[in-house]
C-alpha cells in the first residue's frame, strides 16, 4: 500500500468530489480522513498519489469504482435497537392510530422508510418491533407492512439483504428473546428469518437524488445521517422527507441531529424521553 499523504490542493478535488457523489461534507481537518480511507483504493488503482486517483475517478466513467470511493467513506456504525427510544415511540405512539386505519378500512398499508440503513439492523429492528406488536393482539397482521430501506453503500446493502451476522453483530443490542425469535443460528452465524426479510426491501438509493420513485411514506426513520452533510443539503433531505410523507406523517431522527435552523415543515413532539416530529402539512 502506498504510503502517500493528501495535499491540500488534492484534498480539495477530492472533498468536493465526494460531497458532489454523495453529500458527506468534510472539514479542512478530515485530510486524513480521505488519506487513511482511500489508501487501499489508491493501492488497488496502482495511482502514484491523489492527484492521479481524482482524474482516475473524476474523468472515468466506471460505476464500480465511484462506488467503491463512496464505500470507503461511507460510516456504517449501527446496531439494534439504536437509543431505544425511537423503537418505543413507534410501538406506543405511532402504530396504534395505523393500526386502526388497517382495521378500520381507512388505510390498506402502512409504510416506513429507513433511510441510510447501512447493514441492515435498524430495518430488521422495525421489522421485529412490528411483528411483537402484531402478536399482542392488536388485530393486524405483519403483512399489512412495508419497510423500505435504503442506503448509498453496496457492500453494505449486500450485507443487509443476507442478513446474516456474527456474534459480535448480534451482542449490539439484539435481546436474547427476540434472536431466537426471529433468527437461526448456522453455526458462528446468526442468519434473519423469513418472517423479518419478507417484510423490508433493499434498495441503493443516493439522498441527492429525487426521491419521488420510492413513493409515500407513513412513519421515516432518518437517523445518525444528516450529522455528516452541510446544512443546504439538510434542509433538501427535510423537504424531500416532508413531500413523501403521508397525511399523519412522522419522522424520526437521532438525538444528535435537529432540525431547528434547518426545516419548518415538522412539529416536535416527545414521549419516553425521546423527540419525534410530524410534518406541518399532516
Amino acid at each position: 500500500m502506498p504510503d502517500v499523504a493528501v495535499n491540500p490542493s488534492e484534498f480539495k478535488l477530492l472533498r468536493d468530489f465526494i460531497e458532489k457523489s454523495c453529500g458527506i461534507a468534510l472539514g479542512e481537518e478530515k485530510a486524513y480522513l480521505v488519506e487513511t480511507r482511500l489508501a487501499g483504493l489508491l493501492a488497488e488503482t496502482g495511482c502514484a498519489d491523489f492527484s492521479a486517483f481524482y482524474r482516475m475517478v473524476s474523468v472515468q466513467s466506471d460505476p464500480h469504482l465511484r462506488d467503491k470511493l463512496v464505500d470507503a467513506m461511507t460510516t456504517n456504525e449501527t446496531l439494534w435497537f439504536r437509543d431505544g427510544h425511537p423503537f418505543k415511540i413507534l410501538k406506543e405512539v405511532l402504530l396504534p392510530p395505523l393500526a386502526e386505519g388497517l382495521k378500520n378500512g381507512s388505510r390498506f398499508r402502512v409504510r416506513l422508510w429507513s433511510g441510510a440503513c447501512s447493514t441492515g439492523q435498524e430495518p430488521y429492528s422495525l421489522a421485529m418491533v412490528i411483528h411483537e406488536f402484531c402478536r399482542n393482539g392488536n388485530g393486524v397482521r405483519p403483512d399489512q407492512f412495508e419497510i423500505i430501506a435504503t442506503d448509498i453503500s453496496p457492500s453494505a446493502l449486500m450485507l443487509a439483504k443476507m442478513g446474516r451476522y456474527d456474534a459480535a453483530a448480534v451482542a449490539r443490542g439484539l435481546p436474547d428473546e427476540l434472536r431466537d425469535r426471529y433468527f437461526l443460528q448456522q453455526g458462528h452465524v446468526w442468519c434473519a428469518s423469513d418472517a423479518l426479510k419478507e417484510m423490508v426491501s433493499f434498495k441503493k438509493y443516493n439522498l441527492q437524488d429525487p426521491p419521488d420513485a420510492l413513493g409515500r411514506f407513513d412513519i421515516v426513520f432518518m437517523r445518525y445521517v444528516t450529522i455528516y452533510f452541510s446544512d443546504e443539503f439538510k434542509q433538501r433531505i427535510y423537504g424531500n422527507v416532508a413531500r413523501l410523507l403521508a397525511p399523519s406523517g412522522h419522522l424520526v431522527i437521532s438525538a444528535v441531529e435537529s432540525l431547528r435552523g434547518i426545516s419548518d415543515e415538522f412539529v416536535q413532539l416527545n414521549h419516553a424521553g425521546g423527540t419525534y416530529y410530524r410534518c406541518q402539512a399532516s
